[in-house]
């Protein structure tokens, strides 16, 4: 019979899958799935963006929405409706399917308050009487 070594791990003991060094999936991250992960942390960050105007003046420093306050609203547009159509593009490469579907959806969830906006807020946009638009 041979002796416990308690430093020694049994081989009946599967290794540990929640270990840092290995995925859930079993296989290593490469880099599509760093640049998936870095795309998708961009869009969510898109709402923060355009609040940081508003959330700078609430903590005292008004010089940011007066000088930079114009420069947030763009960017957070372009992350919001960049960041899906890279990363699908970047799945699609990489044969990524989970990927590709998530962000459809961020696609969907970014396009539509930007259509909301386009249609109600520049093309039923109402006319003031007697004035054509």
């Amino acid at each position: 019979m041979a002796a416990y070594d308690p430093g020694m791990p049994s081989p009946s003991v599967a290794p540990d899958r929640r270990s840092d060094d290995v995925p859930p999936s079993g296989r290593t991250a490469s880099g599509v799935d760093r640049v998936i992960t870095g795309l998708s942390w961009w869009w969510v960050a898109s709402p923060l963006i355009l609040l940081t105007p508003a959330i700078a003046l609430a903590m005292g420093f008004p010089e940011v929405r007066e000088e930079l306050g114009v420069v947030f609203g763009p960017a957070a547009l372009v992350s919001a409706l960049a960041a899906p159509a890279m990363g699908f593009v970047v799945a699609l490469a990489g044969r990524r399917q989970r990927a590709r579907r998530r962000f459809i959806v961020m696609a969907a969830v970014s396009g539509v308050p930007v259509l909301f906006f386009l249609v109600f807020g520049v093309l039923l946009a109402e006319c003031p009487d007697g004035h054509h638009c």
